[in-house]
């Protein structure tokens, strides 16, 4: 289905993309050093399955109709910006409220719902309108049109998704050899307040955005 030549500047494309830090970095790192292994590793799954959602969209033609309608972009835009606020909002009540987290130890339960932290990675993701451009644009120059288009982005969205799980489970299993430490009240606090600043500011430079 894919010409074995183009397989070269697509892996390295969307390897570099996944490589470049971010605001997925940032959560995923935030969530391991919230409740461990688990909450990262179920972080990273939710934001990876977001990229099925944008090679959904991307085949289906619809990112065109997003991308042709201001209103619409804007909308999405502005979703995406007030989620990433809401979050760094919450990492700062975490940094500021009174009786710092204690420090657990490393064969307690993650006390973080499984779902929560799917959610917060999926959200993150799919609300987010950088992906939709970067897969309306770059995903086509890939498409065999003697093939399905759906099944083409579905692949590739598999292939990204792979990179992706590989990449920030390896950031999980770095932030958990230093969780305890990064857990304690002081490191907390610190990275709490500079991760809550970095997601409000994530937020408003894309609610800023042209």
């Amino acid at each position: 289905m894919f010409e074995s030549f183009l397989w070269l500047p697509f892996l390295v494309a969307i390897t570099a993309l996944t490589l470049t830090p971010g605001v997925d970095t940032l959560l995923v790192m935030r969530n391991a050093a919230r409740g461990g292994n688990r909450d990262g590793l179920l972080t990273s799954l939710g934001i990876c399955m977001g990229l099925f959602v944008h090679a959904s969209i991307s085949a289906a033609g619809l990112s065109v109709i997003l991308l042709g309608s201001a209103h619409l972009f804007t909308a999405l835009k502005i979703a995406g910006a007030c989620y990433l606020i809401w979050l760094g909002v919450q990492s700062l009540r975490s940094a500021f409220k009174s009786g710092a987290l204690q420090v657990e130890q490393p064969t307690a339960q993650c006390s973080v719902p499984a779902m929560t932290s799917l959610r917060e990675g999926l959200l993150s993701n799919v609300l987010n309108p950088k992906p939709i451009i970067f897969y309306m644009a770059f995903l086509p120059q890939f498409i065999d049109p003697a093939h399905s288009a759906v099944a083409q982005s579905m692949m590739m969205a598999a292939v990204h998704f792979t990179i992706g799980m590989v990449w920030q489970g390896t950031l999980v299993l770095m932030v958990a050899r230093a969780r305890q430490w990064l857990q304690t009240p002081k490191v907390s606090k610190t990275m709490d307040s500079i991760t809550g600043f970095l997601l409000i500011g994530f937020g408003v430079k894309l609610a800023g955005s042209q």
